[in-house]
């Protein structure tokens, strides 16, 4: 009887515990624009401290050269609890990270 009673505190504890489930953030901004065929954008914020944004526009539509530009940025709170962020472009040069926390060539 009394190893009922510990394992059914243990389950109670374990289920009231807080969960930090990522999957739980809520979207606290949402922007979208499709601009067409030649392009789009988008932000969104997260209640979680993730953000992102991005702009893509293309190059030399219709061309041989086409080719899709991207820019953004994005931050997010690690597990350590620091905020990271990330700036970004990517084209037909491939994709060019820069961050704090990132090493320098």
């Amino acid at each position: 009887m009394k190893f009922a009673v510990v394992l059914a505190a243990l389950v109670a504890v374990a289920i009231a515990a807080p969960v930090d489930d990522p999957r739980a953030a809520q979207i606290v901004r949402l922007e979208s624009d499709n601009i067409g065929t030649d392009g789009y954008k988008f932000a969104y914020e997260t209640s979680d401290g993730t953000s992102r944004q991005e702009v893509a526009q293309v190059k030399n539509l219709g061309s041989e050269n086409e080719a899709i530009a991207v820019q953004g940025q994005f931050s997010w709170i690690a597990a350590d609890g620091q905020q990271y962020s990330l700036k970004f472009t990517a084209d037909e040069n491939g994709f060019q990270p820069e961050g704090a926390h990132l090493p320098v060539a």
